[in-house]
């Protein structure tokens, strides 16, 4: 009966449109009234509560760093770069597109921001080069929900708070599978375009690749400090964010020069809403976990996957299939602060490692970024590559059924994840 009002208030308040922040206030005020607890203050104590989190500070200052990159030429030079060393190759394009994916994933952390970026530079070069539309847009959406997964990822911190997970490992543990994704969209790239007739750019001289290479150090730097800053201690996750933001405006500024002071303050303000938007969704979510601890629903879920406690593979990859399908008609924020609390208990339970669970859980929601009905990078490759939704999907599902295969194949041997994590982490 609990589990029932909690989704149907929830699920209902969605189908009706009302903002996702506000349909989990809505739900976590049905718990109350059916817990016969119904305050106002203690609802909004746990709404301020929620979003007092100093790990959550790095949300704004990697927003910040994302947008920064985009308008201050650091993306710019990634494909330029890439484009030097790998554009002269057969479907050349389409390696570039995945050679900058992994390294602007390792930049910014959104997927929405990124496949947008990719998207405008290269999808009118792949059209006007004879590239199919359909397929090209896909790789470019698939290239883009990379991010998420490989450090520093803002999904990453957003369970970390919510699971009490320590962000650290996350930021470890998402290097690997974040790299296998780009390996296997290398790999499914090269098959498809083995037989096409597509037109090849000129081969780069050592001058031109050594050129964009100089040009482009600054921000390749970048992933090399926040790693090597958080892996050897010198700052937190969250100190993280503030470096990268101040590095970011420093070099656009300074010395590539292509960010002047109106752009940044236009900058600030996108970020700023951006971060509001977020702060929001997780202080509201904060108080329905609250409710769910209370109202006990992770027992009584618990309860219903007892069957599976001690077969981890199994409840995994049961778990795992719960969250394909919400991660479906669910965006990955909302996905991630709604099951957390709910499921952490029982992966625990069962014996499962939480940081392991952490990037299982990021890299299913990010696939469903991909899928539809939802799909939000896929509405933003529509938007951006001026296609038909119906299109994008039909490119994009070779690449997001490819992932799943790596989703089961982590299901199967986690110590894919486990053991890079552990090494990294010394």
């Amino acid at each position: 009966m609990t589990i029932t009002l909690f989704l149907g208030s929830l699920l209902g308040s969605i189908g009706l449109g009302v903002p996702i922040a506000f349909a989990l206030l809505v739900s976590a005020v049905v718990l109350m009234l059916h817990l016969d607890m119904f305050d106002s203050q203690i609802l909004a104590q746990n709404l301020v509560n929620g979003a007092d989190s100093y790990t959550l500070l790095a949300i704004p200052f990697f927003l910040v760093a994302g947008e920064v990159m985009s308008r201050g030429g650091l993306s710019q030079r990634i494909v330029t770069l890439a484009m030097s060393l790998v554009g002269h190759k057969k479907g050349g394009l389409g390696f570039v597109a995945i050679f900058a994916a992994i390294i602007m994933a390792s930049l910014s952390g959104s997927a929405v921001a990124d496949t947008a970026a990719l998207a405008s530079m290269l999808l009118p070069m792949m059209r006007k080069a004879g590239y199919p539309l359909g397929r090209s847009s896909g790789l470019m959406a698939a290239g883009g929900i990379i991010a998420p997964i490989i450090p520093p990822s803002i999904p990453l911190i957003i369970i970390g708070v919510a699971g009490g997970i320590s962000i650290s490992k996350l930021f470890l543990a998402g290097i690997v599978p974040g790299l296998i994704m780009g390996a296997t969209l290398v790999v499914m790239w090269l098959f498809m375009t083995r037989k096409e007739d597509l037109v090849v750019a000129k081969k780069a001289t050592a001058g031109e690749r050594w050129q964009a290479l100089r040009s482009s150090v600054w921000a390749i730097l970048l992933p090399v400090i926040i790693i090597g800053g958080i892996k050897t201690g010198i700052f937190t996750p969250t100190e993280a964010g503030v470096v990268a933001a101040v590095y970011a405006i420093f070099v656009s500024t300074l010395v590539y020069r292509e960010l002047n002071l109106t752009q940044l303050y236009e900058v600030l303000t996108i970020s700023a809403r951006s971060t509001a938007i977020v702060m929001f969704l997780v202080a509201a979510a904060m108080v329905a976990s609250w409710l769910i601890s209370i109202a006990q629903l992770p027992l009584m879920v618990a309860d219903m996957l007892a069957p599976l406690a001690d077969n981890p593979r199994l409840l995994m990859l049961a778990i795992m299939g719960l969250i394909l399908v919400v991660g479906m008609v669910m965006d990955l924020t909302p996905t991630i602060l709604v099951l957390t609390p709910i499921l952490m208990p029982i992966v625990k339970l069962a014996g499962i490692d939480p940081v392991y669970f952490g990037i299982m859980f990021v890299l299913n929601c990010a696939i469903g970024l991909i899928t539809p009905p939802v799909g939000n990078v896929l509405n933003v490759i529509s938007s951006v590559g001026n296609l038909k939704f119906e299109k994008a999907v039909t490119g994009v599902m070779p690449f997001a059924l490819a992932y799943v295969v790596i989703l089961l194949l982590f299901v199967a041997f986690p110590q894919i994840i486990i053991w890079p994590m552990n090494m990294l982490s010394g």
